[in-house]
This record gives C-alpha cells, sequence and structure tokens, in this order.
C-alpha cells in the first residue's frame, strides 16, 4: 500500500479531528504509507484548506466543538463528490447510519487500529477509482527504491538507511520527475526550515549518486525543492 495516484501524484488526504495527538498519530502513520496528508483541528480550518486544496480522500472525527462532522459531511456533498470517512466514538448504529445516508463512504469507531484505516482507506479509493499504485522497484542508476519495502538496493546490495533518509526517499520516489516542495519534505521534523531535509539529502547523494557533487538523481529544483529523476 502507498499514496501515489496512476498519474504518479501523491494522494492527498485530509484529517479533521480536533484531538491533537489523534490527528498527529494519523498524520504520521498515513505519511510511512506514503500519502501526503494535511490536519486541521475543525470544521472552519477544514472548510478554508477545502476551498483552496485538493484532496482525494477526507477522514473526519464527529465529535468536535462547534460543527460536527456530519454537517461537515453535508457541506462537502453539496459540493463535490470526494470520499468521505467517518470516525467517531459514538457506537450507535443510527449514528452510523446517519454518516452513510449523507453520504459519508464508510464509517470507523473509536478506538480503531490504524492499520484498519489504512485498509479502509485503500477500498475506498479502490472502489472510487483512485487505485494504488502496483507494487514494485523505482529504478534510477545502479541504485532502485523499493517502495513497499522502503528499502534501497545499489548494484542489488542493500544500502542502510536511517528512518528519516527512509521516509524521504519514499517522498521522492512516490512522485518520480515531479518536484516536491523543500518545507513540504521537512513538515514531518521538528525543523520548519527545511536545513534537516537537506542534511538528509546529503547523506543520501552520499549514498545514491557516482559524484555526490554533480547529483543526476536526487536533483535540486531551484526555489521549490528536490526531485528523484527516475529512469
Amino acid at each position: 500500500m502507498n499514496g501515489r495516484n496512476l498519474d504518479g501524484r501523491e494522494r492527498h488526504l485530509l484529517v479533521v479531528d480536533d484531538d491533537n495527538r489523534i490527528r498527529d498519530l494519523l498524520k504520521e502513520y498515513l505519511n510511512r504509507a506514503g500519502f501526503r496528508v494535511t490536519g486541521a483541528a475543525d470544521a472552519a480550518s477544514a472548510r478554508r484548506l477545502m476551498e483552496t486544496l485538493d484532496f482525494d480522500l477526507l477522514v473526519f472525527d464527529v465529535m468536535m466543538p462547534g460543527e460536527d462532522g456530519f454537517s461537515l459531511t453535508r457541506w462537502v456533498r453539496e459540493r463535490a463528490d470526494t470520499p468521505v470517512l467517518i470516525l467517531t466514538a459514538r457506537g450507535m448504529a443510527g449514528d452510523r447510519i446517519e454518516g452513510l445516508t449523507i453520504g459519508a463512504d464508510d464509517y470507523l469507531q473509536k478506538p480503531f487500529d490504524p492499520q484498519e484505516l489504512l485498509l479502509r482507506i485503500e477500498a475506498i479509493l479502490r472502489r472510487t477509482g483512485a487505485k494504488p499504485r502496483p507494487g514494485g522497484r523505482v529504478q534510477f542508476g545502479r541504485c532502485a527504491f523499493d517502495l513497499d519495502r522502503g528499502e534501497l538496493f545499489r548494484d542489488e546490495a542493500l544500502v542502510r538507511l536511517t528512518e528519516a533518509e527512509t521516509q524521504l526517499m519514499r517522498r521522492l520516489a512516490n512522485s518520480p520527475h515531479a518536484a516536491v516542495d523543500r518545507l513540504d519534505l521537512a513538515r514531518d521534523t521538528a525543523d520548519i526550515t527545511g536545513r534537516a531535509v537537506d542534511v538528509q539529502v546529503t547523506r543520501l547523494r552520499r549514498k545514491i549518486e557516482d559524484d555526490p557533487k554533480a547529483p543526476r538523481y536526487l536533483q535540486t529544483v531551484r526555489g521549490v525543492g528536490y526531485m528523484l529523476a527516475a529512469d
């Protein structure tokens, strides 16, 4: 499972939950699966994001202060057919029926296993036509990155990566030949300036490039960020 669409674009998810801990955990878990994830703490913030950004799937908590997830789903359905998955601590069958009746694509009760959420997201995207990329490797020169296993190979020998390097490679390999914003790559690090990403890129080039000072595959896109030039 990974977050790339058939056209090579990362699939973008919006997670709306007023619980910062749950929202951050879901962002981290779904990022690891290869998705681009944006979070919002309430419906008002979610509305503003949806008016300016395109999302492939929406994950709404029901129990939020102010406008709840049901109302937000109705608002979405008046404007778009973007898939919606509802999360809630409620267990009553009536709430589940209400969510599906107003247009939600699926319904998951808290507490839940993040892996189940990932499988449900995959199933929704499959049903709605945003099918995941077939498993396999992205090849670039003497190296290849296995998207499913998160492993880098050079001349078929496994190259040791740190966790941060693995996540960076996964993000770039999910969108080969597409520039990925430097600050977008840095959003999961404590350094919002992106300097930590620059350090990771330098280290990766030493493992990938024949001449790290003149990189052929892990390229800098001036004014934007970085791009993986796959074969």
